[in-house]
């Protein structure tokens, strides 16, 4: 039996999340959803080298990719750009289905040997979010417009996880408070780029910041690829 590899992926995702809640994204999960699946071992190890730790990636970039399916087909053109900033990232905590996974997922990042993988993921929904709107920064706001949102992302989510309010109202307020916050911030870099004598003083450092680039934009390469059971 031949399966591709994103069918054989999702198909592991989607019988791990029935074990989620109760076991974690463990070893004892993704046993569970080799069984499920009939997966053949040897494949489901090749799709996923590192077990759940690979579905929990997988679930985080799922949520991801519809988030941008909502952004494209919301009509944000009367929003200011704060407003599509807030609206990104409400549609990505909407796109979760199962609050428990992305709990269990946060205690997952948050252990040592994980932390870069939880870094790299949230850094990766901020930069999807600024490429969607419109983003055409090529210095050094590339690398600070991304650590800012996602730190307010990252908050959110946290905040997001212990609320309880009807519809997530108080969550919708926070994440508005928290932009609120970097709104300030960039009023006081403004107030200081318009003021002669912090000007003179930014030199030296606006120096080394205009020789910083943004990474160079590799294009998205879809390959195909399938894996093909061995014979008995």
């Amino acid at each position: 039996m031949t399966v591709s590899y994103e069918t054989a992926k999702s198909q592991l995702l989607e019988a791990a999340l029935l074990h989620v809640p109760f076991d974690g994204w463990s070893e004892a999960t993704f046993k569970a959803a080799i069984r499920e699946t009939a997966i053949a071992p040897a494949v489901a190890r090749a799709v996923c080298p590192r077990g759940a730790v690979d579905l929990a990636i997988a679930f985080h970039h799922r949520g991801d990719e519809a988030m941008l399916e909502r952004l494209n087909s919301e009509d944000m053109s009367d929003m200011k750009f704060r407003e599509k900033i807030a609206a990104a990232v409400r549609f990505r905590l909407e796109a979760v289905s199962d609050k428990e996974a992305v709990r269990r997922g946060t205690t997952l990042f948050a252990l040592p040997i994980y932390a870069a993988d939880g870094a790299k993921l949230i850094w990766g929904t901020a930069d999807k979010i600024w490429d969607a709107l419109g983003d055409t920064s090529d210095d050094v706001n590339w690398y600070t417009k991304r650590a800012t949102l996602g730190g307010v992302y990252s908050a959110t989510v946290l905040y997001w996880l212990g609320d309880d309010s009807p519809e997530a109202t108080a969550t919708w307020e926070f994440l508005d408070r928290r932009i609120e916050d970097v709104m300030q911030i960039e009023k006081l870099k403004a107030r200081v780029r318009q003021s002669p004598a912090l000007t003179r003083l930014m030199t030296g450092p606006n120096w080394i910041l205009s020789h910083i680039k943004a990474p160079a934009r590799m294009p998205n390469m879809d390959l195909p690829g399938s894996w093909t059971t061995p014979r008995k």
